[in-house]
């Protein structure tokens, strides 16, 4: 399974939360050794993220 990673790397440091994918850096690291069901969750839950992300750039 791909990473999420764009190689935009960047932590919002309100939510700890990469501006790129989405994940924590706790999970950025496990990825590599996470098996595929832990990468699903970690998955699922990016897209409610991110848009948190986008919502905070645009106030």
């Amino acid at each position: 399974m791909d990473s999420p990673c764009n190689n935009i790397c960047m932590i919002d440091p309100p939510t700890g939360y990469c501006e790129g994918c989405g994940r924590n850096l706790d999970e950025i690291g496990e990825w590599a050794s996470a098996n595929g069901e832990r990468k699903r969750e970690i998955l699922s839950i990016l897209p409610q993220r991110l848009k948190l992300l986008n919502e905070r750039k645009r106030q």
